[in-house]
């Protein structure tokens, strides 16, 4: 194995201040309720509004910042993700069998009452995210799906972003941002109760807030920058490629951008392409070429065993398989947060609307854990029923092991129900 380049972070590190900072912000709100949301807002986001709950007159006036062809392609992608959620939905079935004479065991997927759904509008308004953290939750059979966007230029939601959250389904529709936004979910305010999940995507602070309340509510996983790694040979096309990489490091300047390759001179090919891309006509050169710059790394391999053993050990938020091998990398690769499998499948269509889900993990969870999807939004509960000559074939081997534990309460109940 050689390094070409080296520049992907070994962690993200968490900042002191940033812990304080958050968790200022959440005993102040979840202390004083509505006066301390309206005095971060204010603070941070230059936003006070009589109510933070968007109107419906406001709602629909959103209509009018969308052209018909952007609302056209909108609804493409709302219907993509509800189409690929309802799939998903339809694998999990509830469960009930007679594991003995008279003793029934089953499983049911109940949906959680009420969700929390934050979208990003920092630099980029992630229209999309709407898209990805409502419809999803709506299809699982969530009750109440609340949507919150920070302000922008003073003037509330972005208007597109706003349309789309009414157009995915959204039962609640607030302006807020940041650590104040996740604060007023988890504890509720004005007249929106608390939510029993989180989920959506920000920046540190967001991602320290959604780790703190972690236990008051749940929480989707905790996304760190955008990751972005290609596992490429020969056979691609290392233009391609570069804007691949390039086209993932445009979210910000701490976002890392990965080519593993069996090929030494593809590597250097790649490295070149996005040379030149920058020095050229690349849209978003500034924060794209800081963060290629900063943490663009390119490893060369040995043999396809040996990239997928690094790939495997980055364990990158999105993955990227160009090579002439792709099915048998599908089928040995484990660690990664969403595949795109072939030089057609670029990370930017699972972004914006093909269907799959573009909440991730980063920062190496993808070895524990997938991404967000319908059955994030849905709790899988067990339950028992027994005869009398069930309780009575189960109650022995349960009270012998409860003495074993010195639990002779439990052994009591057990014995009680044998003949």
């Amino acid at each position: 194995m050689e390094h070409l380049k080296e520049g992907w972070p070994e962690r993200v590190q968490r900042a002191q201040e940033v812990i304080d900072t958050v968790s200022r912000i959440l005993s102040d709100v979840e202390r004083e309720g509505l006066p301390a949301i309206r005095r971060y807002s204010e603070q941070l986001d230059n936003w006070s509004p009589e109510s933070f709950v968007v109107s419906a007159d406001t709602i629909k006036a959103a209509a009018t910042s969308v052209n018909e062809e952007l609302a056209g392609h909108l609804e493409f992608a709302r219907g993509q993700v509800e189409g690929f959620a309802k799939l998903q939905r339809a694998t999990m079935t509830d469960l009930e069998a007679e594991t003995r004479p008279g003793v029934i065991l089953g499983h049911k997927h109940l949906p959680v009452s009420r969700v929390g759904s934050y979208s990003p509008g920092g630099r980029y308004p992630l229209i999309a995210s709407s898209i990805m953290t409502v419809t999803v939750p709506k299809v699982a059979g969530v009750d109440i799906v609340v949507a919150m966007a920070q302000p922008r230029d003073g003037g509330g939601i972005y208007g597109p972003q706003l349309y789309t959250m009414d157009l995915a389904g959204a039962d609640v529709i607030a302006c807020l941002g940041g650590v104040q936004a996740f604060a007023a979910l988890a504890f509720g305010f004005e007249d929106v109760q608390p939510v029993d999940l989180v989920v959506g995507a920000g920046n540190a602070y967001v991602a320290e807030a959604k780790r703190q309340l972690f236990g008051i509510v749940g929480i989707d996983l905790l996304a760190g920058p955008t990751e972005v790694a290609v596992i490429a040979d020969e056979t691609a096309d290392p233009r391609l490629v570069a804007a691949d990489l390039l086209g993932q490091a445009e979210h910000g300047f701490n976002s890392p951008a990965l080519l593993v390759t069996t090929d030494r001179a593809f590597g250097e090919a790649v490295i070149a392409e996005i040379d030149r891309w920058l020095s050229t006509d690349w849209p978003t050169v500034e924060i794209a070429g800081g963060a290629w710059r900063e943490h663009g790394t390119v490893v060369v391999c040995e043999s396809r065993e040996e990239a997928v053993k690094v790939s495997d050990a980055y364990a990158p938020e999105h993955l990227e398989v160009q090579t002439g091998d792709d099915d048998w990398y599908a089928e040995n690769l484990r660690n990664y947060g969403s595949l795109f499998i072939g030089p057609e499948s670029t990370v930017a269509f699972s972004d914006k609307s093909i269907g799959t889900n573009h909440v991730l993990p980063t920062g190496r969870a993808g070895r524990y854990t997938g991404g967000l999807w319908v059955g994030k939004f849905l709790k899988t509960v067990t339950y028992q029923r027994l005869t009398t000559a069930g309780a009575a074939s189960i109650a022995p081997s349960t009270a012998a092991i409860s003495d074993a534990e010195l639990m002779y309460g439990h052994a009591l109940t057990a014995r009680l129900r044998q003949p």
